[in-house]
């Protein structure tokens, strides 16, 4: 070491700051990479083993759980599974698919699903523990615990809450929800309409915004519709109620007593138009345009 000291003390102070500087920064880098606390400039870490080793961590988790998720993605595959696409569609080993079925990116199948054959699940679909039957679409939508027919529709944007059915031909539109419902064949619930805690017949056609009021405010009640009733738009079915076959509810009603079998029921209240009052309420509005 003094030998060492001799020739550097030979050599131009500034070349000898420099020296020193660059072997005290090797010896502290090679004290803090073992260990593993990383190599400061300033105020920033440059270099962290600790951490670089959790990312590799990560990284490695995360290709194998891809790595796991095609697999499941090829077994169907195999089996005559249609996939437009592979990204984002996550689908538990413990789902079956039959032959024929299109699944579009986005797609969730979860628990102890089963899909039927030649089906359709689009884009934005979470499907969990649930039923779907031969020749259905799902269409953006979510479903949960229940159980789906054949050549059933759904969707888009509807909700299928738990202990739902919905048997053979049924269509449901876009923005409904059905809550411990069961809805018979063919039935039509085309949009922005609640089901919830009913027992639906077949051949009912449902208007848009219809609501079936299942909840007091302590308890849940029932309402139970007939064969082929027609419900008219924006109608309030306040449980417990029953609707009868063939009946007619005009829109706009709020029901609170049974419809008979074959009845038109209408409970709105009489307009009455008051000459010119219109007008005057408006009068000091401010128009945009």
């Amino acid at each position: 070491f003094t030998v060492f000291s001799n020739i550097i003390a030979n050599f131009p102070y500034f070349f000898q700051r420099y020296f020193i500087n660059f072997l005290s920064l090797c010896v502290f880098h090679r004290i803090c990479t073992y260990f593993g606390k990383g190599v400061y400039k300033g105020s920033k870490c440059v270099y962290d083993r600790r951490k670089m080793m959790r990312e590799d961590a990560f990284m490695n988790s995360l290709a194998e759980m891809e790595k796991a998720r095609l697999a499941v993605l090829q077994k169907h595959l195999e089996n005559g599974v249609i996939f437009e696409c592979a990204d984002g569609i996550v689908i538990e080993e413990s789902v079956k698919i039959g032959k024929g079925t299109r699944i579009s990116p986005n797609v969730t199948l979860r628990g102890e699903t089963v899909i039927g054959e030649n089906c359709v699940i689009t884009g934005g679909s979470v499907i969990v523990d649930s039923v779907i039957g031969n020749r259905s679409t799902i269409n953006a939508s979510q479903c949960y615990q229940s159980r789906v027919g054949e050549e059933v529709s759904v969707g888009p944007f509807s909700h299928l809450r738990p202990n739902s059915v919905l048997d053979d031909h049924v269509h449901v539109g876009d923005f409904v929800e059905i809550k411990n419902s069961n809805i018979g064949v063919g039935t039509a619930v085309a949009h922005l309409t609640y089901i919830g805690d009913s027992d639906v017949g077949r051949n009912v056609n449902f208007g848009c915004g219809c609501v079936t009021v299942n909840y007091d405010g302590v308890k849940k009640c029932r309402c139970k519709i007939g064969d082929n009733a027609f419900i008219g738009c924006n109608t309030n079915m306040i449980a417990p109620v029953e609707i009868g076959d063939n009946t007619f509810i005009a829109a706009g009603s709020t029901i609170t007593n049974e419809v008979p079998d074959g009845d038109f029921a209408i409970a709105r209240a009489r307009q009455v138009n008051k000459p010119g009052l219109g007008a005057e309420k408006l009068r000091d509005r401010k128009l945009k345009y």
